[in-house]
């Protein structure tokens, strides 16, 4: 049965360089290209770690270089330029996918800006690593002329750590919306969005911060009213006790084990750990939602049933 969903895509979808990207985009786009076939409605949300982090790292090797003609470039423009390149490759190789199969709609980049509050406490403990790595002589520089928040990184060196909020609103909500219904493959909210903040006269300020993009992604299945969040990622399934004697792969998991296991420690911050929260948001924000983690080249067969862990419902009290 055709659904409409949103694909968050993780980072084995688009590669860490400009050449992996082009090639994985392509392979990517064969995946998306098949469910759309299938007459499923879609929207995409793509991650942009590699991207964003190669970004920041050549703005600020500029401007150590020629300090007195360029300035920091502000985080929230670094995620407003991955968008778009990231958006270039996804959008082109998904027309060209659909075309291949004489399927003529269109695809597009949404440019979007998501909102966070400039009171949630990330701001307080910043914790997601970014740019090059400095000199602790370079770091305290920064931190004195920049107001930068720098930690020492595994003996490697010094990095700028920024917040990672969540997302609480999708400003070019309307303008998706209005293209996916018009039966368009819209691709939006990269990178978790560009972070900004409102402030007076109706002004949005880019916040120094990442936004998770499965939570944006959740965000945006629910507003959207998607049947399915899709994440796709570099596991087959979920597991609990990862890595250990007693691993167990799981085939479904309802809100309340979810919500179990993350309390106990199950899932590694970072990785898993946000992927599940935002799967088992989705899932309990209205009855009849599911939500699927599974690796990229096994979306189709999640889908069907065949593979995949499934967040799901708790069945109703009697």
């Amino acid at each position: 049965m055709a659904q409409r969903m949103v694909i968050a895509l993780g980072g084995n979808a688009l590669g860490k360089n400009l050449n992996e990207q082009f090639l994985a985009a392509r392979a990517t786009a064969e995946v998306i290209a098949e469910l759309i076939a299938q007459g499923h409605e879609v929207v995409i949300v793509h991650g942009n770690g590699p991207q964003v982090g190669m970004i920041q790292k050549a703005m600020q090797e500029l401007t150590r270089s020629n300090p007195e003609k360029y300035i920091p470039c502000p985080l929230s423009v670094c995620v407003a330029m991955s968008q778009g390149y990231i958006g270039y490759d996804l959008q082109n190789a998904l027309r060209e996918a659909l075309l291949a199969r004489n399927i003529c709609k269109p695809v597009s980049t949404v440019l979007t800006q998501v909102a966070v509050d400039p009171c949630d406490p990330a701001f307080l403990h910043p914790t997601k690593p970014i740019g090059a790595f400095m000199t602790r002589e370079e770091a305290v520089q920064m931190m004195e002329s920049r107001d930068y928040v720098v930690q020492e990184d595994a003996g490697r060196g010094y990095r700028r750590v920024v917040a990672s909020p969540k997302p609480k609103a999708i400003v070019e909500l309307e303008t998706i919306r209005a293209m996916m219904e018009a039966g368009g493959v819209v691709i939006a909210c990269g990178g978790g969005g560009i972070p900004v903040f409102p402030t007076e006269e109706n002004t949005l300020k880019g916040a120094a911060a990442v936004i998770d993009k499965d939570f944006a992604a959740a965000l945006l299945a629910d507003a959207l009213d998607a049947d399915q969040l899709l994440i796709l990622t570099a596991v087959e399934k979920v597991a609990i006790h990862f890595r250990q004697e007693n691993e167990q792969w799981l085939d479904t998991l309802t809100v309340s084990q979810a919500e179990r296991y993350l309390k106990a420690g199950e899932f590694a911050a970072g990785s898993m750990q946000p992927k599940v929260e935002a799967a088992t948001q989705f899932t309990r924000s209205r009855p009849g939602r599911e939500a699927l983690i599974t690796l990229l080249e096994k979306a189709s067969d999640g889908i069907a049933g065949k593979t995949g862990t499934r967040i799901v419902a708790d069945a109703p009290s009697r």
